[in-house]
């Protein structure tokens, strides 16, 4: 797969700009000029092509190292870890990321139905070289760019047409498994919605696993090997995510952040936090004013 294209159909609608910046509605370029230290972000259903650099994701006991010409699909909301791991000013970390419509994929489930092959074994991050088939319209959806009126009235087939390929790429397996009426795929994405609904709140299984439509056991070992981690690792990554947030975006202090994402003790929530991120909060609180 040749990426030179790709690279500089980017690096011209781009403006050589920094961060994420948007190409067109919900697809966008991260690009990035060093390398990261551990940043962790909640994913929504997305695939992520790498042209340049590399990186490291991980939930979980998932862990991915990526590429140029690798790509990551999520297909669940997902609190991932992640680190760039090669970027430069020369040869800066260059990725695009187009946010996955679900229900554009399950309006495709009666054409594809008879074809589909379902995989109780994949899970909700997967990473694999960028398969041909969907790279093509990728490649033409991006060409819109610069022509906002091809961009309306051509985008929207080619996006089907992006997520019809997707759906029966090698990458697409848990995108297969969540079309699935009653799938234990889609039972968890019921779960996490709940999750994420109220994630400061006590978390109890018992009600997540009702809500699936599963029992406690059942549940619990769906989620893993949907997600990679567990219900209730799953909401602390959440409430991490958020404090983080608010101690760097919003200078809170270390108690301030514990306290409003559902922690009891801030001792309790620096322990965690200090785990997940390496580094104590009073680092990433001291940031701003640093």
């Amino acid at each position: 797969m040749d990426l030179s294209h790709l690279i500089s159909l980017s690096a011209r609608v781009s403006r050589n700009g920094t961060g994420n910046i948007e190409i067109l509605p919900g697809f966008s370029l991260y690009r990035r000029q060093a390398i990261s230290d551990i940043e962790a972000v909640l994913y929504e259903p997305v695939i992520c092509l790498i042209l340049q650099g590399s990186k490291i994701t991980s939930i979980g006991d998932q862990f991915v190292e990526m590429m140029p010409g690798d790509a990551l699909l999520v297909s669940h909301d997902l609190p991932v870890t992640s680190r760039i791991t090669r970027a430069s000013v020369r040869e800066p970390y260059l990725a695009l990321i187009l946010s996955l419509d679900l229900a554009l994929v399950r309006s495709l489930y009666d054409q594809v139905v008879d074809v589909m092959t379902p995989d109780e074994h994949v899970r909700s991050l997967c990473a694999g070289t960028a398969d041909p088939a969907w790279l093509a319209p990728l490649v033409r959806y991006l060409e819109l760019a610069d022509a906002p009126l091809d961009a309306r009235v051509l985008g929207p087939s080619i996006r089907r047409e992006i997520h019809y390929r997707l759906l029966l790429s090698p990458l697409g397996g848990m995108l297969r498994n969540l079309i699935v009426a009653d799938s234990h795929a889609s039972r968890v994405a019921r779960a996490i919605q709940r999750v994420r609904a109220d994630f400061r709140s006590p978390l109890s299984v018992p009600d997540l696993a009702r809500t699936a439509g599963m029992s406690a056991s059942s549940f619990h070992e769906h989620f893993k090997a949907v997600t990679g981690t567990t219900p209730l690792q799953y909401q602390k990554d959440l409430r991490l995510i958020e404090a983080r947030a608010l101690l760097v975006g919003r200078n809170q202090s270390v108690a301030e952040a514990a306290y409003a994402v559902g922690y009891e003790s801030p001792t309790h929530f620096s322990r965690d936090y200090s785990r997940k991120f390496g580094m104590a909060p009073s680092r990433d609180a001291g940031a701003l004013s640093a």
